[in-house]
């Protein structure tokens, strides 16, 4: 059942990723000046959700090389509770970024042996003693062997007293989709939650509609879908019935991290609904609309500035946003 009344906290679990861009303004004919940025999609959305408010816990094997420290001191600064997370030997995962003239972003992974995917049962285990309400996880950590399948199972064992939460952040440069597919029945078995933007739903079920498409992950467990469109919003499915959220009007700079703060946010505004904690049992649609819309307005305040830097909660454009969307009977 959810806990009504009451937020918890959530954890977090995944990679950290290093976001390499080009910096024109030091780039010349003698050479290519490049900058390092933390990111990494679940390292973003713990990012994010400590910034609104929530207790957040990551679980993340951390390189000793400098990216390493990076991503520490990242999250660190945000409020994220590192204590349960790993020190490894093994290299950070780096990603080149290409950004296209209107700020969307494709990338280049150097992740072969990376820390993110050396997850070990007796990790695991270590890192899974908390009291929850929700584990939130996906993206490299959770496709790539040998620490995926690992991950899998923990799945299992924290949904016995945890809502889960899934982003798949589909990266077909790395994996085949094949794999994709053929694992996304099991993740949506676990998941009570998937988030996915139309791009993902376009490669996972190609030539299916949307809405097809959330029944077919509906039937194999998931109780909550939500497809984020962009500019257009987004569409959410609880148990079949739908809604869509606009999505506010932005100045995009670039959408690096859009789609993990919108996990965010979408977190952040169910746990204060008292949602989660259990398999989302007393979640309606109406709910449903509020968090997306909040979630929608937080993805946006990060695509208003440079690079996967979402708001944090005393930001007055996001405390406008939050009692727009704040239903009355939440104090």
């Amino acid at each position: 059942m959810a806990r009504s009344g009451s937020t918890g906290s959530i954890t977090v679990l995944g990679e950290c990723v290093a976001d390499i861009f080009e910096d024109p303004a030091q780039s010349g004919p003698d050479g290519l000046s490049l900058r390092a940025l933390p990111g990494g999609g679940p390292a973003n959305t713990a990012v994010a959700l400590a910034r609104l408010g929530t207790h957040t816990r990551f679980l993340g094997r951390f390189s000793d090389d400098a990216f390493g420290t990076l991503f520490r001191t990242r999250l660190n600064a945000s409020g994220v509770d590192l204590t349960a997370s790993v020190t490894a030997s093994e290299p950070s995962t780096l990603a080149v970024a290409d950004l296209d003239t209107t700020g969307q972003a494709t990338y280049t992974f150097y992740a072969d042996g990376a820390a993110d995917r050396q997850w070990t049962d007796h990790e695991l285990a270590e890192a899974g003693k908390d009291d929850a309400v929700c584990l939130h996880t996906g993206s490299l950590a959770l496709i790539r062997q040998p620490g995926g399948s690992r991950i899998e199972d923990h799945l299992a064992r924290a949904s016995e007293h945890a809502t889960v939460s899934i982003d798949p952040n589909v990266r077909p440069l790395l994996v085949p989709l094949s794999v994709y597919r053929e694992r996304l029945p099991r993740w949506c078995a676990a998941a009570d939650i998937l988030r996915l933007s139309e791009e993902e739903c376009a490669l996972l079920a190609p030539g299916v509609g949307f809405e097809e498409a959330c029944d077919t992950w509906h039937a194999a467990g998931t109780r909550l879908v939500v497809i984020t469109l962009g500019g257009r919003g987004a569409l959410a499915s609880l148990d079949g019935s739908r809604v869509t959220v606009p999505a506010p009007p932005v100045v995009v700079v670039d959408t690096v991290g859009a789609g993990d703060s919108f996990t965010a946010g979408l977190l952040h505004r169910l746990a204060a609904l008292g949602h989660l904690g259990g398999r989302l049992d007393e979640l309606t649609l109406e709910d449903v609309r509020d968090a997306c819309a909040f979630a929608a307005h937080v993805a946006a305040l990060t695509c208003s500035v440079p690079g996967a830097n979402p708001p944090w909660s005393d930001e007055s454009a996001l405390r406008i946003g939050a009692a727009r969307n704040l239903p009355r009977h939440v104090g």
